[in-house]
């Protein structure tokens, strides 16, 4: 294989897109095609290195000095939040912009591995129960709400109160519904007089529960 080659398998081994990559290395959708097309010949180091830590291979494998592809037990640290966001109702969060550090390794954050707009908060509550228990490690991916799709778990506040839910829209309004086998449970409703309250703070795309 050629390097565009390595390139390219490597991304979708990845699950990357060609734009995600680009974002992660700091160039467009295009270039990244014509690196995978072989079209630039002699790609600068500089560029082998950040693609090599962006696909979490070495260099040499990139070039094809080495056909070991070996995946660096590698970790990234990322803001950790020491509070716990409500999993009922929204709850009162103090020093939320005290971030401390945490370190996770990149296997368990995949593509979103090193990214710069995650960090992390634990989860108080049962209303998530169906899908993380009480004092879940989540990690969030800061983001728009314009980019979110219905049924996206996402961290919000009102205020000082945070909470974390399914998110949906409908019409003029916000629902921010629970997934719980405890019934009493209910939707957390924002309609327009309130909706500009309404902070997203991010997407939830994984999470680490101890079991025991």
């Amino acid at each position: 294989m050629n390097v565009g080659e390595r390139i390219k398998k490597r991304r979708e081994e990845l699950h990357l897109t060609a734009d995600e990559l680009g974002e992660l290395v700091g160039k467009n959708r295009a270039t990244i095609y014509r690196y995978e097309k072989n079209e630039i010949e002699n790609l600068p180091y500089n560029i082998i290195e950040k693609l090599a830590k962006v696909l979490r291979v070495s260099p040499a494998y990139l070039m094809g000095w080495d056909d070991n592809l070996e995946i660096p037990n590698k970790q990234s640290e990322y803001p950790y939040y020491p509070v716990s966001v409500s999993a009922g109702m929204p709850l009162c969060i103090d020093s939320v912009d005290e971030a401390e550090t945490i370190f996770v390794h990149d296997e368990i954050l995949g593509k979103y591995a090193g990214r710069k707009d995650i960090f992390f908060m634990r989860v108080n509550g049962d209303s998530m129960n169906k899908i993380f228990p009480h004092n879940t490690l989540i990690a969030v991916k800061r983001i728009e709400q314009h980019e979110l799709k219905n049924g996206d778990i996402v961290v919000f506040s009102n205020g000082s109160d945070y909470a974390v839910k399914r998110f949906y829209r409908t019409g003029n309004k916000l629902i921010f519904r629970p997934e719980s086998t405890i019934p009493t449970f209910t939707d957390y409703i924002v309609d327009d007089n309130t909706i500009e309250e309404i902070r997203i703070h991010g997407k939830v795309i994984t999470y680490i529960v101890n079991l025991d």
